[in-house]
């Protein structure tokens, strides 16, 4: 193998893993695919190192090693990426795929997100449906899926326009349990603190956590602490939002 084929087949893997990890991959299917892909593609062996916010990946063939670094800069978890890439190992791995095709299918590859539209009153349905399983009244599950519905309308709006994650937490979490204060501004439902419990579930990072835990046990301590770290400042903001809202209201449960 010349160089310059190690150099490009070491970009590609090293883009794939970097992909991974910016969209919410553990870190142990990070190196199983990277190292897959190289020794697929041809590579003798294929090293990587996991930082929080970085990645180093080391190539061998004949005896030649080329290393290179790439940065990573989290983009929200999206589980159909990560599943693309896997199944561009599959290919490659059952000699479909060559360096060349690799290249052109990760260059089409982009992340999806599922529309507005359709979002937002699937979180105020989920919401509110986590209100009744706590045992709310219809009116209480009702409030809650408005107040999450709303809620959900300005995480987007700010994720848009590129608010740090922290300060968009704690703006959603402060909206959503102002209007979720409903049921005790006008007497419409008996379990008006059910509403504001059930309404804001839609910011806890379920997935953060347990990709840190799955970390640590698998052996990655510095990127897992590092994800358990970013999952408790993200539960900080929106206690805060919460905090902040419920003062406003005068309202202490």
């Amino acid at each position: 193998m010349y160089a310059e084929t190690q150099n490009d087949i070491t970009r590609q893997v090293v883009r794939v893993a970097q992909l991974l990890l910016a969209y919410g991959a553990e870190s142990d299917l990070v190196e199983e695919i990277s190292q897959r892909l190289g020794k697929a593609l041809g590579l003798a062996s294929v090293e990587l190192s996991i930082s929080s916010n970085a990645l180093v990946l080391t190539s061998l063939v004949h005896g030649r090693c080329i290393t290179t670094t790439r940065r990573i800069r989290e983009h929200g978890i999206n589980m159909a990426l990560i599943c693309e890439l896997q199944r561009l190992c599959l290919l490659a791995e059952k000699g479909l795929y060559g360096p060349n095709e690799v290249r052109r299918r990760l260059a089409k590859i982009s992340p999806k997100s599922y529309p507005a539209h359709l979002v937002i009153p699937m979180i105020g349905l989920s919401c509110g449906s986590f209100c009744h399983l706590f045992g709310g009244d219809l009116a209480a599950c009702l409030i809650t899926a408005f107040a999450s519905s709303i809620g959900m309308i300005v995480r987007l709006l700010l994720s848009r326009r590129h608010f740090n994650l922290l300060v968009t937490f704690a703006a959603t979490a402060f909206v959503t349990n102002i209007l979720s204060q409903i049921g005790y501004r006008w007497p419409l439902t008996q379990t008006p603190e059910l509403a504001m419990a059930a309404s804001v579930l839609m910011l806890v990072p379920g997935f953060p956590m347990i990709n840190a835990i799955s970390d640590m046990v698998k052996g990655h301590m510095n990127v897992g602490i590092s994800r358990w770290g970013q999952a408790s400042l993200l539960t900080l903001a929106s206690v805060i939002g919460i905090t902040c809202a419920m003062q406003l209201g005068g309202i202490f449960l």
